[in-house]
């Protein structure tokens, strides 16, 4: 009874006396060690039994000031966020059946967040999933109203809490942060791997944003970062503090270091196009070679398709199982040529192509034979001589697993070919001796229209546009989605100039419907500027920087030229193109 009485006089002194130490934790994205934002955290006294938060909410909640707790938390923070000037995006830990009060929606308001200089677009309301929702509906009518207003809702602690995915499906949110015990030891755990690695899946074609919460060793963030889980957070990272602290150099290089492996393994992989990386050099036969010998062979290792039969390293036939047993078969087939060299048998009419010929050629070739030779193995030469075969077992295996990996890298929105297939072709266009283009299109003033109409409707134009180019773009030729407003076209250097004129105009022309009524008659939309500002932006416009058969020697020193076109081309007024001509 007096542990309980002294614990009820901490809870009152505490929400009387605003007695709340909050601290921020650094969530980083994985990609390049940028910081997000910050989840702020809050704390009782120190060296009190309510010190530790979960005891001090769950004391608060069995006595009945779990609201004035929240809201006191929620005050504090945003006071001590300002007062650090945090720029980043502040997490708010909230608690659903708080969010869908009334009180909560009068009370969290423009105006209230106005008096700590924060706007709407900077806080994510985090939600707990470990708490049940008692009323579904009406929560998810209160975070559609605060989405509405620019907010951003996160779920905490998905995977272990009441509602499993169904939560994910009902509110969409804008971030899901994954339970730090799926984290846990996840650089050896397979089951978990599998698991987040499915998340990050789901998460991409829903485009959630995921966070793995409680990363306490590198292992285990190289390990998510492996499997493509875009932000973190965690003691390895950084431990919460009262003060915005700088973050460790060592985590930084860990996670640049780790993407770059992470590309150059996807690039290769990728990249693996001819049909000399996948070809086997197995034993050939010399032309005098008894046929009973051949047979003899064949049946030592029934994993053999057969042989070349080579003159000078030159193939001049092949034998495969198939044929030989056709051969040799019957009551006299074996007796009439047993004892004839193969080249009486050997097969002069067969699939030959050379190692850098492309694999997806190689299958079309081999498709287009003769039924009977469908299933033959295919010949592999270099400068004319012998080097391999490969099987159409093998073929189609790699072609599967190319068409794969290209699904994988297209970019989730606009169904458009990422960096790692745009490094690809940017690659073959520096080796190419043909004439070439290289159009770079940026959407001008896109973030002012995102902070005023919402990411939601920023998807939308993202993907008109990306609709805009495949239907003006010919499909010999190339496009890609770099990300975010960043479009890239690869074409020849004929139709370069006639693809910008045909972009421009089409885009001018449909651009307004994703506008009010209001806004288009004014031209323009009030949004701040990066300083803060407030500041009048026009209409969403185009710039297209392009080279035209420029003679560099990597891909970064072409983006540099881009990069320089760019530039001069966004100081023009409305929608323009540029060209850097050798």
């Amino acid at each position: 009874m007096l542990k309980e009485n002294h614990l009820q006089t901490l809870l009152y002194s505490i929400l009387r006396n605003k007695d709340i130490q909050t601290v921020f934790q650094p969530i980083l994205s994985l990609e390049n060690g940028t910081v997000l934002g910050y989840e702020a955290l809050s704390r009782g006294p120190e060296k009190t039994p309510l010190q530790n938060p979960e005891k001090l909410f769950t004391y608060a909640m069995e006595n009945n000031q779990l609201w004035e707790l929240e809201s006191l938390c929620r005050t504090k923070a945003l006071e001590c966020a300002h007062r650090l000037r945090i720029k980043e995006k502040l997490f708010l830990n909230v608690n659903p059946n708080i969010m869908s009060d009334s009180k909560f929606r009068q009370g969290f308001t423009k105006d209230y967040l106005s008096r700590f200089n924060m706007d709407a677009e900077k806080i994510v309301f985090e939600i707990t999933e470990k708490e049940a929702i008692t009323n579904l509906t009406h929560f998810k009518q209160t975070v559609s109203h605060y989405k509405e207003q620019l907010y951003q809702i996160a779920i905490d602690d998905v995977g272990s809490g009441y509602s499993g995915l169904n939560i994910l499906t009902d509110i969409h949110p804008h971030f899901m942060k994954l339970d730090m015990q799926l984290i846990r030891n996840i650089d050896f755990d397979r089951t978990k791997q599998s698991l987040v690695k499915s998340l990050c899946e789901f998460a991409a074609h829903s485009q959630i944003h995921i966070i793995a919460e409680g990363i306490e060793t590198k292992e285990e963030l190289a390990k998510l970062i492996e499997l493509g889980v875009r932000f973190g957070q965690g003691y390895y990272i950084q431990k919460p503090n009262s003060n915005l602290l700088p973050i460790r150099e060592g985590v930084i290089a860990l996670i640049v270091d780790e993407n770059r492996r992470k590309q150059r393994q996807l690039f290769n992989r990728i990249t693996e196009k001819f049909v000399k990386k996948m070809s086997s050099a197995l034993q050939t036969l010399d032309g005098n070679m008894l046929i009973d010998e051949v047979k003899a062979l064949m049946n030592q290792d029934q994993s053999v398709p057969g042989f070349c039969i080579i003159e000078q390293n030159r193939v001049v036939g092949v034998i495969t199982r198939n044929q030989l047993h056709v051969k040799i078969s019957g009551p006299f087939g074996y007796s009439l040529y047993s004892k004839n060299s193969i080249t009486e048998i050997m097969e002069e009419d067969f699939l030959q192509v050379d190692s850098n010929t492309p694999i997806h050629k190689v299958a079309k070739l081999a498709m287009m034979r003769d039924p009977k030779q469908l299933y033959d193995f295919i010949t592999v030469t270099e400068n004319g001589e012998y080097f391999g075969i490969v099987t159409v077992k093998e073929l189609l295996e790699k072609t599967m697993e190319i068409e794969v990996n290209f699904a994988k890298h297209m970019n989730p929105l606009t169904e458009l070919p990422g960096n790692i297939l745009i490094e690809q072709q940017l690659q073959d266009c520096l080796e190419t001796e043909e004439g070439y283009g290289v159009l770079y299109l940026d959407l001008d003033n896109f973030k002012p229209y995102n902070d005023v109409y919402g990411f939601e409707k920023g998807d939308q134009v993202l993907i008109h546009l990306a609709d805009l180019l495949k239907g003006i773009v010919s499909q010999d030729d190339f496009i890609g989605h770099i990300g975010g407003d960043d479009f890239i076209i690869i074409a020849s250097s004929e139709q370069s100039v006639l693809y910008c004129q045909q972009i421009i105009e089409k885009f001018d022309a449909t651009i307004e419907q994703f506008y009010t009524k209001r806004d288009v008659e004014n031209g323009w939309i009030a949004s701040k500027n990066r300083h803060g500002k407030d500041e009048l932006f026009p209409i969403l416009t185009i710039s297209i920087a392009g080279i035209i058969n420029q003679h560099v020697q990597s891909t970064s020193d072409l983006a540099k030229k881009v990069s320089e076109v760019k530039k001069q081309c966004k100081q023009l007024i409305g929608s323009n193109y540029l060209f850097m001509e050798s």
